[in-house]
């Protein structure tokens, strides 16, 4: 889905929903109150965040996951594989699986470390423990009481924040932001806090982590060059203005619902446009496992990395539930 230009201010229409809000929070609520926690063998990180998508949950996942294989643990990941058929638990196999079957994101987290999908994720905790996990990162299910967890990550967009702060459809958030952050060990802020999260994180007693995404290397060869850049992420701005960061010169910049199934004749309708106005055409690594496959090599993909601001706090963090990096 793509956030509704409403959610970022107090609008009428905010307002006006703001009962229906309401509504969701004692829903979302009541589901963890009455949740059966499951309790894994091994210890559980959870990533999510507060605000329906685009916050960044992925690269951190992915950080985390190398930080984990570099001090020598076993991580697996765990999602829901949203997007994707497959109900799980099902490994992600590289080589057998596309995003039609196990979701876009999944796809992504596969490259790094074992990757489980997993409607039920209890069941995906168990697949993944039998074949050799020694810890479990969560992609996502902070509002998902079914399995316990020993660390839980809120991560926050820096420049979007939390919204107009209301609750689902009223604003972007899936619960009251003080509630989520009741919940939370710490708040992971991905780019510069613009909204004020690290000091909502501080009066309650979160302790906050900084990190930016860091542009690949493909960023060089986009400098100075005219490009068509589309995405179907949660947030399209953020690529557009990543690839401002990079130099590049953006003749347009086409947007598209998160995890938007693209058509043969979508991708050929871009590269058309990209080809008239000599254009490099440009999106995300995220997209480019949506694209046609016989199409994928003529568009470029510009990767981003999470670059810790500082690793003290996230290894005193992870040294409390016996991980040592």
């Amino acid at each position: 889905m793509r956030a509704p230009d409403f959610w970022h201010g107090d609008t009428p229409l905010s307002r006006l929903l703001a009962p229906l809000g309401s509504v969701y929070a004692w829903m979302v609520a009541r589901r963890l109150d009455r949740a059966d926690e499951y309790r894994p063998a091994v210890p559980v990180i959870c990533v999510g965040n507060i605000v329906a998508g685009g916050a960044g949950k992925t690269p951190v996942v992915i950080a985390l996951a190398r930080l984990l294989l570099a001090v020598g643990r076993q991580p697996h990941l765990l999602t829901r594989g949203h997007g994707g058929t497959e109900i799980g638990p099902r490994a992600v196999d590289l080589d057998r699986h596309d995003h039609v079957r196990v979701g876009d994101e999944p796809l992504l987290l596969a490259e790094t470390a074992p990757t489980w999908v997993a409607r039920w994720r209890p069941d995906g905790a168990v697949a993944a423990v039998s074949m050799g996990a020694d810890i479990i990162v969560m992609d996502d299910g902070f509002q998902n009481g079914s399995i316990a967890r020993d660390l839980s990550l809120v991560v926050v967009d820096g420049p979007y924040g939390f919204g107009n702060g209301r609750v689902i459809p009223a604003g972007p958030c899936r619960e009251p932001v003080e509630t989520g952050l009741a919940r939370a060990d710490a708040m992971v802020i991905v780019g510069a806090d613009k909204t004020g999260a690290a000091a909502r994180a501080e009066a309650a007693g979160v302790p906050v982590l900084r990190a930016r995404l860091v542009p690949g290397p493909e960023a060089a060869g986009l400098m100075g060059r005219k490009v068509v850049a589309f995405a179907g992420i949660g947030r399209p701005g953020k690529f557009f203005e990543t690839l401002k960061s990079c130099g590049a010169h953006l003749a347009a910049a086409r947007s598209f619902p998160d995890h938007h199934p693209y058509s043969r004749a979508e991708i050929e309708a871009l590269l058309a446009e990209a080809d008239a106005i000599g254009a490099v055409p440009v999106t995300t690594a995220k997209d480019r496992v949506r694209l046609p496959a016989d199409l994928r090599q003529r568009v470029s993909v510009l990767t981003v990395s999470l670059d810790w601001e500082a690793l003290g706090l996230l290894s005193a963090l992870l040294d409390r539930i016996g991980v040592r990096a």
